[in-house]
């Protein structure tokens, strides 16, 4: 084993740490060597997480706003003490390249001091109830309160950033918390809830406020289908979260799932800084980003030059192990992740499409891959691919790319390239997705701006400021004197 977990045995269930019947072994996606043995907990465990941040619900929403927000922040603290140590087991247990791992380290610290600032700005306002003749003589207002207990499900391939975007916000909002990381991926955030719980432990303020499960579909489906539970918060892909929402009604979904973003090239776009965000954001954390770069829509006039200044440049892309500081793409999470977007290319490519690069792996590595002409029902151009390949296509001008960019099911982030301000306005009053980014990759996320798609890639927002309003309801007082 590598990791030597700083954190105690078992889960952290309750007000302490729970052992586990069942474990499972945390392997190195890059050579498969084992990294640590982690906790498998239960269904039984995760109705005992839920009947103990019930049970503090009270306590935790009662919380001193000082409280809260000093919780927070001293969270961030230990995690910046503990960045470099972070980063190493990120890369261990996820595979993703060390320089994304950093990104990831110090994007969840910026996270939690946002979420420590949102506390003070959960408040309400007056109401004029006498605009009708009913409303004489009384006085309202509401005031925002804790939705109850949260369940916060999070993914593999930024587990401590988004087990984050989870936790820190309903903290904030004065909610315990439950959180189950991706069986792939627990040991970062089981290090994080560690810390939250440590951070809670010297305030005095209840343990159980965060807790943690890990295990298989049933103990999310246990968690998630809890009639006591105020909101699920999860993400991961578009089937699961449709599926969580199914099963967690009438209770409120919070789903940021899966994409197929695409970055759109005008003809009067500069070619070189849009082909520099097809390698930056096309092959980032090895093409596993719900907001990566998948399909790139050429205006007819630039097309041949795009492509072959894109190809002159993917020789570019370091491969390999992923602890190198040069690594761009490393393995995929696991071989199944691999063989699957390898079918997805071999299925592309038999339907008709052209293999431009790529296309095979190096061991345990997918080359960056570059398709074209990829047709709109193969899985490589119609869902999210989750490696690192990205879809040519030649349009004949914006507005076929507008239209082409629309004609998904899914829609999170998209980009376009243009030196037009018109060109601009337009795709942020046309393009159908959560974020317009222009002039830089649909990647690009600040933690402190409302995350979120629509269509199939998910409801609600997330972003300390937009999750402590999600997970608050409001409640109104109307009092005569």
């Amino acid at each position: 084993m590598i990791f030597e977990p700083p954190y105690p045995g078992g889960l952290p269930v309750g007000a302490e740490w729970v052992s586990t019947v069942d474990s499972s072994t945390v392997r190195f996606p890059y050579d498969g060597s084992p990294v640590a043995e982690a906790p498998v907990g239960s269904a039984e465990l995760a109705r005992r997480a839920v009947d103990e941040a019930i049970a503090v619900s009270r306590a935790v929403a009662a919380l001193p706003s000082r409280t809260r927000r000093s919780l927070l922040l001293d969270v961030s603290t230990a995690l910046e003490a503990e960045r470099e140590a972070l980063e190493r087991l990120l890369v261990l247990e996820s595979g993703k390249p060390l320089v994304d791992c950093r990104v990831e380290v110090a994007r969840t610290v910026v996270t939690w001091q946002a979420a420590a600032e949102e506390v003070s700005r959960v408040h309400g306002e007056t109401v004029p109830l006498d605009l009708l003749p009913a409303g004489d003589g009384l006085t309202g207002f509401w005031t925002r309160r804790p939705i109850g207990v949260v369940i916060g499900i999070a993914g593999f391939n930024y587990p401590l950033l988004l087990a984050s975007h989870k936790i820190a916000p309903a903290i904030a909002a004065g909610c315990p918390v439950v959180c189950k990381p991706a069986p792939q991926t627990p040991l970062a955030t089981l290090w994080l809830v560690h810390l939250v719980r440590e951070a809670a432990a010297k305030l005095g303020a209840p343990a159980e406020m965060v807790q943690l499960v890990t295990g298989a579909a049933e103990v999310g489906s246990t968690l998630v289908t809890d009639p006591r539970v105020g909101a699920v918060s999860f993400t991961g892909s578009a089937a699961v979260g449709h599926r969580i929402a199914r099963d967690a009604a009438p209770r409120k979904t919070l789903l940021e799932l899966g994409s197929n973003s695409a970055l759109i090239v005008a003809e009067d776009a500069d070619l070189d800084a849009a082909v520099d965000a097809v390698i930056r954001g096309g092959f980032y954390a090895s093409g596993q980003a719900c907001i990566s770069v998948q399909r790139v829509l050429l205006a007819a006039p630039v097309a041949d030059e795009f492509t072959a200044t894109l190809l002159a440049r993917i020789g570019e892309i370091v491969t390999g192990d992923p602890r190198d500081e040069r690594t761009r793409v490393a393995a995929l999470v696991d071989t199944a992740a691999t063989e699957r977007a390898l079918a997805w290319v071999s299925a592309a490519v038999a339907a008709g499409a052209r293999l431009l690069s790529g296309g095979e792996a190096d061991g345990t590595v997918i080359r960056p891959t570059v398709l074209a002409d990829v047709p709109d029902d193969a899985d490589c151009w119609a869902e999210e691919v989750f490696a690192p390949v990205v879809c040519l296509r030649t349009v004949s001008d914006v507005d076929e790319a507008f239209a082409v960019a629309n004609a998904s099911r899914y829609g999170l982030h998209a980009s376009v390239f243009s030196r037009s301000l018109r060109t601009a306005f337009r795709a942020l009053d046309e393009l159908e997705v959560g974020g317009v980014v222009v002039n830089e990759v649909p990647g690009f996320r600040s933690d402190t701006m409302p995350y979120g798609g629509v269509k199939d890639s998910g409801t609600g927002r997330e972003g300390p400021r937009f999750a402590v309003e999600e997970l608050t309801v409001t409640r109104m007082a109307v009092i005569r004197a």
